[in-house]
């Protein structure tokens, strides 16, 4: 008898640690091939924008209270005689190579936008609503809400004395509201709100998951889901993150559209994060010039091609 129930106690701990292991090991699902889910979203993506218009009327006649804000609908029933959005003149289609991808990146320019364009690395000060294929909306929040967001990774030291990256958009994003421009200007009430003299960008971004999320579902988008997001872009600022007197743009040695892997003096921390980019001990902004109007002078003192401010075997 003790010997069957030893045996018996043997079996059920072996099916308990057999279901447990099958619990915290779930099956690993390999993500889809980006280059395969790049040309079905492109068509998912074409047949939304043959199937959907925009308010194109109130923009025509904006009525004094229109809000300036982009509405989307299905062309059926009462609408069925809309044109679609695909054959706007203000829809542009911009190629946007990603982890080696080409992708088809959709944007309606309603307005372009009299101001200035953001760089991949700036600052946007942007309303903007976020939605599915399928109507449904995942971010709302912001479309009557401006909010400031950075384009740009960059490294911000805490106050535990480490390192934080910051910043960041999705690809499409940030691809996309740079065909944008800000307002020219702005009045602020005596209540502190805003307002924006009426030349504003304005438009929508369609995108691929290849430019979103991908296989990363987030709480309201599941994975491999293309983007929609309409947008106000009402400010830009140029940002210099480390504060160095160069616009983080401009950080940008390898013209690649990463800020990151720009690293002159092999601290590991790129320059556009690093207020002494050749590390030589003189801080980055003393081995330039700043004009009044505001252009840079990158001196070469000793002659050797190499910028001051990139040049360890120069310094002050």
């Amino acid at each position: 008898m003790r010997l069957k129930k030893l045996m018996f106690l043997g079996l059920l701990a072996t099916l308990v640690f057999s279901c447990n292991k099958d619990k915290s090991t779930p099956e690993t699902i390999p993500p889809h091939d980006r280059g395969e889910q790049a040309i079905e979203d492109d068509q998912a993506l074409i047949n939304y924008l043959s199937t959907h218009f925009y308010n194109y009327e109130e923009f025509e006649n904006p009525s004094e209270d229109f809000d300036y804000v982009v509405r989307l609908d299905t062309i059926a029933g009462e609408n069925s005689d809309k044109t679609p959005i695909i054959e706007s003149d203000k829809l542009i289609t911009k190629t946007v190579n990603y982890k080696g991808i080409d992708q088809q990146l959709y944007v309606l320019k309603i307005r372009e936008g009299a101001g200035a364009k953001p760089h991949f690395t700036d600052s946007v000060y942007v309303a903007y609503k976020g939605e599915l294929l399928n109507e449904a909306v995942f971010d709302a929040n912001h479309i009557k809400s401006p909010t400031w967001f950075s384009l740009g990774r960059y490294y911000q030291l805490q106050s535990n004395g480490r390192l934080a990256l910051n910043g960041g958009l999705i690809e499409g994003y940030t691809a996309g509201i740079q065909e944008f421009g800000e307002a020219t200007g702005f009045e602020v009430n005596p209540d502190n709100t805003i307002n924006w003299t009426n030349d504003f960008g304005i438009g929508a971004i369609f995108m691929p998951s290849g430019l979103g999320y991908f296989s990363a579902p987030q709480s309201s988008i599941p994975a491999y889901s293309p983007l929609i997001f309409t947008v106000n872009l009402f400010r830009v600022n140029v940002a210099d993150h480390d504060g160095d007197g160069i616009p983080s743009y401009m950080e940008d040695l390898n013209n690649n559209n990463d800020i990151l892997d720009d690293d002159t003096d092999g601290d590991n921390l790129n320059n556009s994060s690093d207020a002494d980019d050749d590390g030589d001990g003189t801080p980055t902004r003393e081995e330039i010039v700043i004009n009044e109007d505001g252009s840079i002078e990158f001196t070469d003192t000793n002659g050797d091609g190499t910028p001051d401010y990139l040049d360890p075997d120069f310094f002050k």
